[in-house]
């Protein structure tokens, strides 16, 4: 998962660019790039690590301009060298740069045809790279030395029909402008807003969240409708065109359930009522399962099921208590590679405070449940600080399948409930009671506000995947990427690592 963020603005986007990636900063802690554009030059700095630690004053007084954009990353399967830190760039034609969040599912193919077809060399292993060099090639084929509006909107299209799986991009070309949009069935999210200067001029910001454009001052117009491309020049007019010949919305539901800040609205849809309603529907599955229950608290596991179990609590008429501490400088155990890894930080990252725990009977809420590791160890912790009873509930359905539209989860194999049943999963995490949310309710709770939404993305927990196009041979290859033990071959690389991103990037 990945955070993007574009700005063309009457003054320095630098500093707002900044602000919008910390903003951002949950969807990706791997690295983070800013690249703005002034008098015919790119100024680029990116590099492992999180945004604060990225970008430093001699950094921001080097990235001068009134058009940037901007992205913060964790990896997808592959390398977490800082050469595949993003945003991308290519010279031909005009000079482009490219910020992506998603994952293309034909990238091999696509990297091939480049090389055989359009001539074109492919440096890393990101299909980040791939997709900027697929859009440059169908803009350099329309040949023209200015390009208008509705020849960057034919490039987008051209895009759609090359490229399969999920992609929301913002791309910056050089003296013109930057365009950004997404995949024709919207699978990652991403929206655009304005705001407007005292002297009546117009800014506008495209970003994956609508939490990033609030933040600045920017007013959310819409979200970008899948398929849809919006141009804005960089004297500040907009254009918007369907770029797609079928488009369709099915937003990926893991990030109303995982990834999104609960601030945000995703496709007119509050991720903040989304999750109380999951707390809603996890505490009548609870009335109905065991209407006599013995649950004397509450707890979340922070941060993201704090809504949902504040809203459960609510519902069954017991205490909410906060029973974990976080230490906010441990890194997500979700994207650590390595079972010990995980283990290990768990320890670290939260620590049970021991009178809400001795002696009572206590419901865990979590917002999902992947491979297990983590929820074990919190079971765990919980009958070290003196639970009589710990009790689990996951705000998602049970997670039995790869994602492969962008989010890092491990192989099949690694899978907690991939092969096991609801009993088999609590006997393994060592609860007393373990409780799933049903897909049909967790649709429910995102689906009431929007009608434009034709369906959810829930490959995660169905195995069905839009696109159509992924089959056995695609998941064995991901199978091989995913697995633990190549995770830690492919971490090998350092922030120092530049490669030939120091042929264009500032100096330290």
């Amino acid at each position: 998962m990945c955070g993007i963020v574009g700005i063309v603005s009457t003054s320095n986007v630098n500093q707002s660019l900044y602000d919008a990636l910390t903003v951002l900063q949950h969807r990706g802690q791997d690295a983070a790039g800013i690249v703005t554009f002034q008098d015919d030059r790119f100024y680029l700095r990116k590099d492992n690590g999180l945004v604060r630690d990225v970008f430093h004053t001699r950094h921001m007084r080097r990235l001068v301009g009134n058009v940037g954009i901007g992205h913060v990353r964790y990896p997808t399967a592959g390398s977490s060298s800082s050469a595949e830190a993003q945003p991308f760039y290519v010279n031909s034609p005009y000079g482009i740069t490219l910020a992506h969040n998603g994952n293309l599912t034909n990238a091999d193919d696509l990297s091939k045809d480049l090389f055989r077809t359009d001539l074109r060399h492919i440096n890393t292993n990101s299909d980040s790279e791939v997709l900027l060099n697929v859009f440059a090639h169908e803009l350099q084929k329309l040949g023209k030395l200015d390009p208008t509006k509705d020849e960057i909107f034919s490039a987008v299209s051209a895009v759609h029909k090359r490229c399969r799986g999920a992609y929301a991009v913002i791309a910056m070309i050089t003296g013109y402008g930057i365009v950004g949009f997404r995949d024709p069935n919207g699978i990652r999210p991403a929206c655009y807003g304005e705001r407007t200067t005292e002297d009546g001029r117009k800014e506008y910001m495209i970003a994956s969240e609508s939490v990033a454009l609030s933040a600045a001052g920017y007013t959310l117009v819409r979200d970008i409708a899948p398929g849809e491309a919006v141009y804005i020049e960089t004297d500040g007019t907009l254009y918007t065109r369907q770029c797609a010949e079928d488009p369709h919305l099915f937003p990926c539901i893991f990030e109303h359930v995982y990834f999104a800040r609960p601030d945000s609205i995703l496709d007119k849809v509050s991720v903040y009522k989304a999750r109380l309603r999951m707390g809603e529907t996890l505490a009548e599955k609870v009335l109905r399962e065991c209407p006599d229950h013995d649950i004397d608290v509450v707890i979340p596991i922070p941060d993201t099921s704090r809504t949902s179990a504040m809203q459960m609590a609510h519902r069954l008429g017991v205490k909410f208590r906060e029973g974990f501490i976080k230490n906010r400088y441990i890194g997500r155990t979700f994207i650590m590679p390595g079972q010990k890894m995980r283990k290990k930080s768990v320890r670290q990252k939260l620590n049970p405070i021991d009178l809400e725990f001795r002696g009572k009977n206590v419901m865990l809420v979590d917002d999902s449940i992947v491979r297990g590791t983590t929820c074990k160890e919190i079971v765990q912790m919980a009958r070290d600080a003196g639970a009589r009873k710990v009790y689990f509930a996951s705000a998602a359905p049970p997670v039995r399948y790869p994602n492969v539209y962008g989010i890092d989860m491990p192989s099949a194999s690694e899978l907690i409930a991939h092969d096991c049943t609801v009993e088999e999963i609590r006997e393994l995490i060592g609860a007393d009671w373990l409780l799933y949310q049903d897909l049909d309710d967790l649709v429910t709770c995102v689906s009431d506000v929007n009608d434009d939404i034709e369906g959810w993305e829930c490959s995660v927990f169905t195995g069905k995947y839009v696109t159509g196009d992924v089959d056995a041979a695609y998941l064995n290859r991901l199978e091989e990427l995913r697995n633990d033990g190549k995770r830690f071959e492919n971490t090998g690389a350092t922030s120092s690592d530049n490669g030939i991103i120091d042929l264009y990037n500032d100096e330290d």
